[in-house]
């Protein structure tokens, strides 16, 4: 097939090397140069996007395994670019959807360019009042992870008792302000001092205490919930999971969020307290936020007004250039992170 002009140009890209086993390194990435027509071939049906911010997320870890074949997500391929969720403008296009210029969000490789070959995923930006960078986070995949599973799963009522784990991060902090502004009690839990004080004092947390300070999980929970807990947001899974359920408060929901502890574990740790979601009557839900994405225009109507009236805040740490990408996504698993991880690629 020919191609609708000539312009070749340097395509930066994020390497996998090979599958992963315990904490990644960013030796498991490395950074190469290649080349890229900017205009796609006649007749196909794909998008070539230029890729403005790219999204480091804790679920990248998990496909940085072989995984078997029934898994929602698909490994990442050795000696190919990583992928994941990122903003991009568009180049080229053969999809009658999408035009040159269209700002999008969805799932794109890391690198300068990428030719998309399933556009149909993709979602376009109408709303440019807000910050592009958002829709890796707020209004993309952890913003509707947050929404669906605090609201869809966790079905919360005025009053009740919120508990989220790694609550500063891309999905927690926005849990944490969901909750508040149905009037629900909230706690969270982080890493760092410097966390704590930005639950507390940026996000509205009623309290939130520092997991690693404390001897005694369950000691900690019982502290901060003495009639107990009737939504826990996961994000950890493990130990902590273990310690929430002896704490869940009858017909107490749970969303399996996330289980950030487990993913560089060869052997995972076991759950010891399951006996309480039989007698306590409670419900313990996974969460796959793809099955939700058909409704991201409702989502939409929910979360841009909380943005634009300043209802909700959200807390971004920008990496520059994606030669300093593998850090970023590496730091996620040491927590070295403040808010959403996100690399920026180029400027509009």
């Amino acid at each position: 097939m020919a191609t609708r002009g000539e312009e070749v140009v340097s395509n930066k890209q994020v390497i996998f090397r090979d599958y992963v086993s315990g904490f990644p390194k960013e030796s498991d990435l490395y950074l190469t140069t290649s080349t890229v027509s900017l205009a796609i071939a006649e007749g196909s049906n794909t998008v070539l996007v230029k890729n403005l911010y790219l999204s480091c997320d804790p679920y990248m870890r998990i496909v940085m395994t072989k995984l078997e074949d029934n898994n929602l997500f698909s490994s990442f391929t050795p000696g190919s670019p990583i992928t994941g969720f990122g903003v991009a403008k568009v180049v080229d296009s053969g999809h009658p959807e999408f035009k040159k210029g269209d700002l999008v969000w969805g799932t794109t490789g890391w690198e300068e360019y990428t030719l998309i070959q399933k556009p149909e995923t993709l979602f376009k930006i109408h709303h440019t009042d807000v910050p592009l960078s958002f829709y890796t986070g707020i209004l993309g995949m952890p913003g509707m992870t947050a929404w669906a599973g605090f609201y869809e799963i966790c079905s919360p009522k005025k009053g009740e008792y919120v508990y989220v784990s790694a609550a500063s991060g891309a999905v927690g902090q926005l849990v944490g302000q969901f909750a508040k502004l149905m009037g629900c009690y909230v706690v969270g839990s982080a890493g760092s001092k410097e966390k704590i004080e930005l639950l507390k004092n940026k996000f509205g947390f009623d309290d939130a205490f520092n997991y690693k300070e404390e001897q005694d999980l369950n000691a900690a929970l019982k502290r901060h919930f003495p009639e107990g807990i009737d939504i826990y947001f996961d994000n950890v899974g493990g130990k902590m999971l273990d310690a929430v359920l002896l704490n869940m408060r009858v017909r107490g929901r749970i969303a399996a969020c996330g289980m950030i502890s487990q993913y560089n574990l060869n052997q995972p740790e076991g759950v010891h307290n399951l006996m309480h979601t039989i007698y306590k009557e409670i419900r313990l839900e996974g969460l796959a936020v793809f099955s939700y994405f058909s409704q991201y225009s409702k989502f939409l109507d929910v979360v841009l007004p909380f943005i634009r009236e300043e209802k909700i805040v959200y807390v971004e740490d920008l990496t520059e250039g994606l030669e300093n990408a593998p850090a970023a996504l590496v730091g996620l698993f040491s927590g070295r992170n403040v808010g959403k991880q996100v690399v920026v690629v180029a400027k509009e």
